[in-house]
């Protein structure tokens, strides 16, 4: 009996060993199935163009913001030039200066008190504001230059561009001027300005400035002076011309200023004051912030079709915001394509050259998701098998909530979540630019709204209507928040990156930093939340089929747990690859993969497990 059941217990043990070297072997020899994207199939395709220049997405942020353009709008229209403002600079050396600049100026530059005063209150509250615009001029400025010799119109009038928009091609003001030259829709359709739903040329800077030349032109044939030009320019030449007529026949500006409208008294001052802060800004101590893209750095491609603004920034592997930037005369963040009108496309040249290298598959891409894409809400309910009950029209509707940082303008927080500033606003119901700190942000997904049965609004994957507290409540218990750090006693930004598995550059970004300067108690933002995201078109999909609402999950959890390995390239990082895969965090690769100290180097395996 002993000897039966030693035997029994001998020939299971071999058993075992022999099926634990089968699965062995299996694990060896099967591979799993990487299933990758459409959209990764053909960039992995693409020529790469090995002349990249990266964009600084701090400054980036700054050429999207609105807030500077808010805070100089307010002081031109609020300064008062009879006020002494005590800021230190001598009167006699403010002579000499301006004395100096019209010798090389066809502006007539004279000193005066309420000029003074107006110079003194930029320098008391603007500094920082005129570091960051000179940044922004070294894009911008050699556009008007270029515009304006053509026409023969002072190079100085460049200047007001800084006054009228503060630099921002998307910046509008209560009257409805819009654009870097503040056109109201008559005059920007009175210079051939394109206006439609698509496209709005007023924000457009080449034509733009194209257009506000030749405006000054006329005008100085009509007035012969320039001063009365920029008047003319804010508040039109009937103003002016009844400010000459009220002056008794006066034809200086100076002389009718008190004459003409209230904005405009301060709009002329408030021009030769901001030429006077570029001409002299080191003796001021103004120290211009670093501008990485210029305009000779960009260049244009003609679109041969429609194509959104997001299709691009995928394929290119580059920030929405960027292209907002490079083109802002297109009002919905997409390229249209009308039959017989060019249509052009900025880009950085090192961009371009990846487009132009591979114009087919850019449209065959562009061509499949314009196939393949969520069904429009009308067009969902011809396509859907007809239910006995009527359909609600009961839109899905992804909200996430975020609260508003030290640092955190409009412009930041639309470009981290993807998102217009106009929109931000419609969403917050707010009436300007400023946001105060602590505030708790509405941000809106992109995704397009679909028409549900009853049925599946009852189901589990139906989205309840809440609160604006439950659904702030409900974000924070699903971790949407970003991982944040507190800076410790001899921390730096490299040992942070390195402690968190990420670079340099992208902690600069996450927390809006212009230096690598960080203070003792600091919370730094080291990972941003990544939504959860389930596999495209199955929505559309789900309805056009019928299929059932379980189904349509068990697809969604699937293609989120799919497998996958993943080879290090040159300048990768934890950070930037968990950002490729939807849920995934640096947590999750470091403890798939025994990374101990988030160092990894180009060609090294990844496993990403989902």
């Amino acid at each position: 009996m002993i000897v039966k059941k030693i035997s029994i217990v001998v020939s299971v043990f071999f058993s075992m060993s022999i099926f634990a070297q089968d699965v062995a072997k299996t694990d060896v020899e099967i591979k799993p199935i990487v299933k990758i994207s459409y959209l990764d199939s053909v960039k992995n395709s693409f020529k790469k163009d090995e002349m990249a220049t990266r964009v600084d997405s701090l400054w980036m942020n700054e050429l999207v913001s609105l807030d500077i353009y808010d805070d100089l709008t307010k002081d031109i229209q609020t300064i008062n030039t009879d006020v002494t403002v005590d800021e230190e600079l001598p009167t006699e050396l403010l002579k000499q200066r301006l004395n100096a600049m019209n010798g090389k100026s066809p502006f007539n530059i004279e000193y005066n008190q309420g000029l003074e005063n107006i110079i003194k209150s930029f320098l008391k509250n603007r500094k920082k504001s005129f570091s960051r615009l000179m940044a922004l001029s070294e894009y911008y400025f050699p556009i008007f230059e270029d515009a304006f010799a053509r026409q023969n119109v002072p190079l100085e009038i460049k200047y007001l561009a800084v006054v009228e928009s503060a630099l921002n091609p998307k910046a509008v003001s209560k009257m409805g001027a819009t654009g870097i030259w503040q056109f109201m829709y008559g005059t920007g359709k009175q210079y051939a300005l394109k206006i439609d739903s698509y496209i709005d040329e007023r924000s457009d800077p080449l034509k733009a400035t194209a257009a506000a030349s030749e405006y000054m032109t006329k005008m100085y044939n009509v007035f012969g002076d320039w001063e009365l030009v920029l008047a003319s320019y804010n508040s039109g030449p009937g103003n002016v011309t009844k400010a000459i007529r009220r002056s008794g026949g006066k034809t200086s500006y100076w002389d009718i200023r008190n004459h003409l409208p209230k904005e405009t008294q301060g709009y002329v001052p408030a021009f030769l004051a901001t030429m006077y802060l570029f001409e002299y800004h080191k003796e001021h101590g103004i120290n211009p912030q670093r501008a990485v893209v210029k305009n000779f750095e960009t260049d244009t491609v003609q679109i041969k079709n429609q194509m959104s603004f997001k299709q691009i920034a995928d394929l290119l592997d580059m920030p929405q915001s960027q292209i907002q930037l490079l083109n802002p005369s297109y009002k919905l963040n997409v390229v249209p394509f009308y039959q017989g009108e060019p249509h052009y496309l900025r880009l950085p040249k090192d961009k371009i050259a990846t487009f132009v290298s591979n114009e087919d598959k850019i449209y065959d891409y562009v061509a499949y998701q314009s196939q393949n894409k969520t069904l429009p809400a009308q067009l969902a309910l011809k396509v859907a098998p007809k239910a006995n009950a009527k359909p609600d029209r009961t839109i899905d509707t992804d909200v996430k909530w975020y609260k508003v940082k030290r640092g955190d303008n409009l412009g930041t927080i639309a470009a981290k979540y993807n998102v217009n500033v106009i929109d931000l606003k419609k969403w917050n119901n707010l009436k300007t630019n400023a946001v105060a700190l602590g505030r708790s942000l509405k941000i809106k997904s992109e995704a397009d709204a679909v028409i549900k049965n009853p049925k599946e609004i009852k189901s589990t994957l139906a989205v309840e209507k809440r609160s604006e507290e439950a659904i702030a409540a409900a974000d924070d218990k699903n971790n949407t928040h970003p991982q944040e750090y507190v800076v410790a006693a001899g921390d730096n930004l490299g040992s942070i990156a390195k402690k968190f598995g990420t670079t340099i550059a992208d902690l600069k970004e996450l927390n809006s930093l212009t230096s690598n300067n960080i203070g003792l108690g600091k919370t730094l933002v080291v990972a941003k939340a990544v939504p959860e995201i389930v596999e495209e078109n199955a929505v559309a999909t789900a309805i056009a089929s019928n299929s059932s609402i379980d189904s349509f999950r068990k697809k969604a959890t699937s293609a989120k747990d799919l497998g996958e390995d993943y080879y290090v390239k040159k300048g990768d990082s934890l950070y930037s690859i968990s950002k490729k895969y939807p849920g995934v965090t640096i947590s999750d690769i470091k403890k798939w993969n025994n990374i101990k100290d988030g160092e990894i180097k180009p060609g090294m395996k990844l496993k990403i497990n989902g």
